[in-house]
């Protein structure tokens, strides 16, 4: 498991370490500096048009510690036989002391330096982009967008940022007025958010996280913003007992499909079973029974008229050791009916999904049963819905959206995304670093609900439950997109590629 920390929390980091724990600046520098070179000379070699050694690298850096760690790279490649350079940008007369420290090494060492209004970029070249750093609060504008733009404009450049890519907000992944788009992005210590959601994970190309010598005990007094999930974390899910039963191994039940909607239904109660569930039992519509006995034999299905539902919800619901309510249930009058009447019933977690959230924004007073039980898994449409906020204004912060929204109501909130965030009333928060476009095709979030609901039927903790869910949802699409190629997959190959190495 990893930590992403918001750009204040890793200054924190870094002011700890070098005021309390007494390591100098310069020397985190040299050890950031040299990461920076490695990745670089690494980069010159792989490349297509690289050329080894003769690769030209061109370091653009602002007048801060972030440009400071660029020159330093820079020296470090001409130190090893590179044609490295140095662009400055900024008041010259400005900058940290540790930036006036490197560029006095280099002006001693004649590493040339080009005027930024001369520099233009070259086909072929790497170039350090060491603008700005983790502290960026406001649009890149004049000479700054000038450089970006730049190193932006130009594929067949290679392009290293240092910590972050200039123009990304190191806690939501904004675009700052513009950005420069990486190849690698070296970050220091611990990954920043912004790399992790969009658009600053496009932007970050591949991430590599660097320990420059920091301490755990620097982190820990500074705090973090989110956890992200790795392979390793899946020995967390529950065990199989060798001598466990159908039972043992948890019983859910879906409420879901309404006509013509079956495949909902289905996909959430394969996906259940693929995660481990002993017994899936579907309460849907009459028309739906045939079809899903027919494609899922396994599960248990109560084929009931609409207007009956609810009259059986504490019966079903007793029964059951998690709920899944709302995938493919339409909007039919009787569907808030019977979302209250499960919310009512149930004692056991609810993932409340799809037409059921649909049904809670039509009336807020129901996400007054969801405290201490309910999992919520809205995308960003039916967030809008919930919260009466702007799809735009959601994926500006989608950490704060899906705290503020737990904070609320007490649900775990899983706010599915390319990068899905989850997070629970105490804060506890995640944000998801697998998956891959194959997974948006219809369907998908039938599968994502299966899965929670299965995991809470095995007896998971609700937050836990949900982000190792959505990991795992993610770990699926990727599994099904090497088979099959990210255009072509389907949901069911989604669900059928779970737990699968």
């Amino acid at each position: 498991m990893k930590y992403a920390v918001t750009g204040r929390q890793m200054k924190a980091v870094d002011q700890d370490t070098i005021q309390r724990i007494g390591i100098p600046s310069v020397v985190l520098m040299e050890r950031a500096a040299l990461a920076v070179a490695d990745a670089a000379e690494r980069l010159a070699r792989e490349r297509p048009c690289g050329r080894g050694p003769q690769t030209r690298i061109v370091a653009v850096c602002g007048t801060g510690n972030n440009g400071a760690d660029g020159i330093a790279a820079a020296r470090i490649l001409w130190g090893r036989g590179y044609d490295a350079a140095v662009v400055l940008a900024g008041d010259l007369q400005q900058g940290t002391e540790e930036y006036r420290l490197q560029r006095a090494i280099i002006e001693e060492l004649g590493i040339r330096v080009i005027p930024a209004k001369e520099w233009d970029v070259q086909g072929g070249e790497i170039v350090l982009d060491a603008l700005f750093g983790i502290g960026l609060g406001r649009a890149v504008e004049g000479e700054y967008r000038k450089l970006a733009e730049k190193m932006a404009g130009r594929p067949d450049v290679g392009v290293v940022a240092v910590d972050i890519p200039s123009g990304i907000h190191a806690d939501t992944g904004a675009v700052m007025g513009t950005a420069v788009k990486a190849l690698v992005t070296v970050t220091f210590g611990y990954v920043k958010s912004g790399l992790l959601l969009y658009p600053g994970k496009e932007y970050a190309g591949r991430v590599q996280v660097e320990d420059i010598g920091f301490f755990e005990c620097s982190r820990m007094r500074a705090g973090w913003d989110a956890l992200v999930l790795e392979k390793e974390d899946m020995a967390g899910l529950p065990k199989r007992a060798p001598d466990g039963n159908k039972g043992t191994f948890g019983k859910l039940l879906l409420v879901a499909g309404s006509a013509g909607m079956s495949g909902a239904a289905y996909l959430c109660a394969l996906a259940a079973y693929r995660v481990g569930t002993g017994l899936v039992r579907i309460l849907t519509v009459p028309e739906n029974r045939a079809v899903l006995q027919a494609q899922l034999p396994e599960a248990i299905v109560d084929a009931v008229a609409p207007e009956e539902m609810a009259l059986l919800a504490e019966g079903k619901c007793s029964w059951a050791d998690a709920v899944v309510l709302g995938p493919g249930l339409g909007q039919e009058p009787y569907v808030e009916r019977l979302v209250e009447a499960v919310l009512a019933s149930a004692r056991s977690p609810v993932v409340v999904d799809a037409d059921a959230l649909n049904a809670v924004a039509g009336n807020p007073r129901l996400e007054g049963y969801f405290a201490d039980r309910a999992v919520v898994t809205p995308h960003m449409g039916e967030m809008a819905r919930l919260t009466g906020q702007a799809v735009s204004v959601l994926k500006a912060d989608r950490v704060r959206a899906a705290r503020e929204y737990a904070v609320r109501t007490g649900a775990v909130c899983v706010l599915k995304d390319a990068s899905t965030v989850t997070a629970d009333r105490a804060g506890e928060t995640y944000i998801n670093a697998s998956g891959c476009s194959a997974m948006a095709k219809g369907g998908s979030g039938d599968v994502l609900a299966g899965v929670v609901g299965g995991l809470l039927a095995q007896g998971m903790e609700r937050t836990k439950a949900a982000a190792w869910g959505a990991y795992l949802h993610g770990l699926a699409g990727e599994r099904a997109a090497r088979k099959k190629g990210e255009r072509a997959v389907l949901a069911r190959e989604l669900a059928d590629s779970l737990g699968k190495d």
